[in-house]
């Protein structure tokens, strides 16, 4: 985050040999990179010892932070020691990945009826195995025209081939040759950004669904099997759907036969103010997706969870072919599984959905506390997750240039202030760790306010807003 890293730093080095995702190369090179050193709680601390409350659970998945948990590091050596590595193929598996299985489909009962689990390492690769199956189910079932996949603008599943043809983010596709064919995008349910004056939320909801049925019309009912879909759009910029939304949109896809893949990779564990997302949405998923809090994102690990009528398809198919032939050399790692049942355990013993429930009120009443800031349009949040979308004219809801890079600058201005958030576009996004206290919401919130008055001044120098 400097602009002339020291000599032989980190920074200097990552500048030097690191490839970062989702990073203009051009600016690391010059700049170096920010390279963390230590964690403690919701707090990660650089090579120069400087803190930073991290606004953001890393990437949406630090649920527990980022200090050092004995009870997962425990569980991590009792599994190294007893069976460091051992694979799910051919009718084998860890006697651990068979318990995490085992407590998730429990688990997702609470949601929708759930079957089996399987296991792989990213949320992209758990929407790229959720993408495969539901071909692999459709040519079992005979249907085999039935393969196009509905997600929706502004949506995010992941950046592999599969997972990115999904994501409804242009810069996603860019110059990667994407999407790839049968993948369709619907309307993006923000009611702010384009409900029509006088439209209710409601009307809004009947709109979105209407847009969807068309959709299916136009390409043929016989031709789309599934739809992909968070309950809240994460990395879209923290998108709460519209009132009565995923009720209308879910009779859609039921009159069609069209399966509901719900992607709780930031929505699930908790982070909503239930266990998962489609709780909170009334959504009742075909499939399920998820990874990050599945661990508290201390071992890389995913999870497709897949209903009994979808698992029967899946079965019999390998059982015509001889074998399901998809599969990952770490898929259920036994250590990776370790780490997430431990994880589970601490989440219900220490009582976390009850923190949860019991610390969002605070973090919401701190996020709309902006509300009537100038450059404040939408407040929007649920749980532990929020953002605050900034707009030159509330009145109009005109929002700045792009090439202001507002959103990116006000981060910045916060990143020197001690808290770390993530932009989209001029939509401030929050999700703090999951056990983060009263004071650590307010204290986050603090850091911020001060880098938004900071902005607020910087945009009066260049004239942009009053």
């Amino acid at each position: 985050m400097t602009s002339s890293p020291k000599p032989n730093s980190f920074a200097a080095r990552d500048s030097q040999y690191h490839l970062h995702g989702y990073t203009n190369a051009v600016k690391n090179e010059k700049d170096g990179g920010f390279v963390v050193v230590r964690g403690d709680g919701p707090f990660v601390y650089d090579e120069n010892d400087k803190e930073y409350l991290d606004g953001l659970s890393g990437l949406w998945c630090a649920a527990l932070g980022f200090g050092k948990e004995q009870r997962i590091i425990d569980a991590a050596v009792r599994q190294m020691e007893n069976l460091p590595y051992y694979h799910t193929f051919t009718q084998k598996a860890p006697a651990v990945t068979v318990e995490l299985a085992e407590k998730l489909v429990a688990l997702a009962s609470q949601a929708a009826p759930m079957s089996k689990a399987y296991f792989c390492n990213s949320g992209s690769e758990a929407n790229d195995t959720a993408i495969k199956m539901i071909w692999y189910l459709n040519n079992a079932l005979g249907r085999p025209q039935k393969k196009k996949l509905i997600a929706r603008v502004k949506g995010y599943h992941g950046v592999t081939v599969g997972s990115g043809s999904l994501t409804g983010l242009p810069l996603v596709h860019k110059d990667f040759d994407l999407p790839i064919a049968n993948i369709l995008h619907t309307d993006c349910p923000h009611y702010y950004r384009f409900g029509k004056p006088g439209e209710s939320e409601e009307d809004f909801a009947t709109r979105m669904a209407e847009s969807l049925e068309a959709l299916i019309q136009r390409e043929g009912p016989d031709t789309i099997a599934a739809m992909f879909a968070e309950p809240v759009m994460g990395a879209g910029g923290v998108l709460t759907p519209p009132r009565t939304y995923w009720e209308k949109i879910q009779k859609v896809l039921k009159k069609h036969d069209i399966l509901l893949v719900a992607d709780e990779v930031i929505c699930g564990f908790m982070r909503t103010g239930n266990q998962w997302g489609s709780q909170t949405y009334g959504m009742k998923p075909d499939i399920m997706t998820m990874a990050k809090q599945l661990s508290a994102a201390q071992m890389p690990i995913a999870a497709v969870l897949i209903s009994q009528r979808v698992y029967e398809g899946l079965r019999d198919n390998s059982g015509k072919h001889g074998s399901f032939a998809h599969g990952i050399t770490y898929s259920g790692h036994p250590i990776a599984a370790a780490v997430a049942l431990e994880t589970q355990k601490i989440y219900e013993e220490r009582k976390i959905l009850d923190h949860v429930r019991a610390i969002a009120p605070v973090f919401l009443e701190e996020l709309r506390s902006f509300a009537d800031h100038p450059l404040v349009g939408e407040v929007r949040g649920i749980g532990l997750i929020g953002a605050l979308e900034l707009i030159k004219d509330k009145k109009t809801r005109e929002g700045f240039d792009p090439s202001l890079s507002v959103g990116p600058n006000l981060i910045r201005i916060a990143h020197d202030h001690g808290v770390i958030l993530r932009p989209v576009a001029d939509s401030i996004c929050f999700c703090p760790p999951l056990i983060c206290t009263e004071g650590q919401i307010r204290e986050m919130f603090k850091r911020f306010r001060k880098a938004l008055a900071e902005t607020q001044e910087w945009l009066k120098s260049q004239a942009v807003a009053a």
